[in-house]
């Protein structure tokens, strides 16, 4: 007799079906997991041996086989811990085998038979519902698994002994409820920030329109303050948008106790950060930065001293909204729509800007140049925004808080996303939420600038030798200021705005 139990193996962020097949034989004592098992699953065997003794139960002294069937689908992780010690327990008759078809099992088991939490819960729980499955799962993530759907039948034991127990009908385990994570500390306020009202203009544009911004200004001038006030002006994640980025947190393990959150992600890595961990991969392959940060922000500090192969890693990213990590024997894509921010220093001393203020290395010029190059021409083009972010004064310092802050930015930044996400939505493009991710087919369509704007993007592509991309750049730019001014139609000055923004660009992509 074979004793089968459905559970998952995760690739990326997709859930596939992975029969786990156990067979009790007469023959010497073993205990072998087969079907291309990391060392993570061949190490089951003890745990699951030292669980069930735990719960009462005796391996009986035969021969068990474990079959992780398709057989050529590598299997990674503890969480086919539960499903091999369910198929043992039916297999030996300690279980129903018929109670257990129609459910989808992971969890890792602890030496004493308690049930402990595993990364992918949500993924796994919309797979095994749209197969028309029940989900039995760790007790703390069974918030996680309940999101996704209020039809799933969800069983979340806290121990072996608990499951077997609701199984022979001793013990009923009640559905868990959805769990939100309760807002913490207040966000960092745009109140803060004192000066500097041109950098949180384009700090309320980039929100505005989910566009690229680039940072450049002396050490202490405020840039670290003004990417951690961005959240605060950003409008919650939709329901869709949820869905996405909680599967990601939930496969790489960063869903607490199981609760969801509305904010959009904020990471900011390190700039010792490998290619690895900003665009995933690794052993595993695990989702990088890049993907922790869909659908929010990726704010790189520093960013000349990130290495360049890292930061060119980004590229296609930005433009795709996707990673793509190749390994001999599988492939994974994850979704890595994010908004990048960036602050970065005019030079290694960060004062070349400084009046009167002479390098010791060589001429201000050549010193920033030289830092500066470290960015690479394709990436610097990808980035719609960049200015300069002056010293604060102590003039500025003594001057009392602004009366505006996050509040009133982000009721207006939310009135422009709705106005964006009515357009494309009115065009089919239900997915396009913001004019960042707009086609160029349609940019050409929405964006189509009067004749005063036409003649000045023609004169100034000319003059700034405006890449295509830059150029479209431009319009996704100039929309989002007529989205902010409650205009129809690009106008003159939005275009004009929108090319001041291109020509701090145009002086950090001059070569060394």
């Amino acid at each position: 007799m074979v004793a089968r139990v459905a559970t998952v193996a995760f690739e990326g962020i997709e859930a596939r079906a992975v029969d786990v097949q156990v067979q009790i034989a007469p023959g010497n004592v073993a205990f072998t997991i087969v079907g291309l098992p990391d060392k993570a699953v061949a190490e089951s065997r003890e745990r699951v041996r030292s669980a069930l003794m735990a719960a009462g139960l005796a391996l009986p002294a035969k021969r068990i086989t474990v079959n992780l069937a398709p057989a050529d689908l590598p299997k990674e992780g503890s969480h086919y811990d539960l499903p091999i010690a369910l198929a043992v327990m039916a297999a030996i008759g300690a279980v129903p085998a018929d109670a257990l078809a129609g459910y989808t099992v992971l969890g890792e088991l602890a030496l004493d038979a308690s049930v402990t939490a595993v990364a992918g819960v949500l993924p796994a729980a919309i797979a095994a519902n749209a197969r028309g499955h029940g989900l039995i799962c760790p007790a703390a993530c069974g918030p996680e698994a309940s999101w996704a759907s209020g039809d799933l039948d969800i069983l979340a034991p806290r121990s072996l002994v608990q499951l077997a127990n609701h199984f022979k009908g001793t013990q009923v385990m009640a559905r868990p409820a959805p769990a939100v994570t309760r807002p913490g500390a207040d966000l960092s306020d745009l109140r803060d920030i004192k000066g500097q009202e041109s950098a949180k203009r384009a700090l309320e544009i980039a929100a505005a329109g989910g566009h690229n911004l680039l940072m450049n200004g002396p050490p202490g001038a405020g840039k670290s303050m003004l990417a951690q006030r961005l959240p605060s002006i950003l409008p919650p994640l939709a329901p869709a948008e949820l869905l996405e980025v909680s599967m990601i947190q939930s496969v790489a393990g960063l869903l607490a106790e199981g609760a969801l959150t509305d904010r959009r992600p904020f990471r900011a890595p390190h700039h010792s950060a490998s290619m690895a961990a900003l665009v995933g991969g690794g052993l595993r392959a695990r989702p990088g930065e890049v993907s922790l940060a869909h659908h929010g922000v990726l704010f790189l500090d520093e960013l000349p001293e990130f290495q360049p192969q890292v930061l060119d890693s980004l590229r296609q990213p930005l433009e795709t909204g996707e990673v793509l990590i190749s390994r001999a024997n599988h492939r994974v894509s994850y979704p890595a729509r994010f908004q990048l921010v960036a602050a970065m220093n005019p030079c290694r001393c960060g004062r070349a800007t400084e009046p009167g203020f002479a390098c010791r290395r060589s001429p201000n010029e050549r010193c920033m140049a030289q830092y500066q190059a470290r960015l690479s021409g394709p990436l610097i083009d990808r980035i719609d925004l960049v200015i300069e972010v002056p010293a604060v004064t102590a003039a500025d310092l003594i001057l009392p808080p602004p009366t505006e802050g996050s509040a009133e930015v982000a009721q207006r930044v939310a009135r422009a996303r709705a106005v964006q996400s009515a357009r494309y939505g009115a065009l089919g493009l239900a997915e396009v939420t913001t004019n960042a991710r707009c086609p160029v087919p349609v940019l050409e369509e929405v964006a189509r600038p009067d004749d005063a704007g036409l003649a000045l993007i023609r004169e100034a592509a000319d003059a700034m030798r405006l890449t295509a991309r830059g150029y479209h750049r431009v319009l996704k730019v100039a929309r989002t200021l007529a989205d902010l001014d409650g205009e129809e139609r690009v106008g003159r000055l939005h275009l004009a705005e929108a090319l001041s923004f291109r020509t701090t660009l145009e002086r950090l992509a001059v070569p060394a």
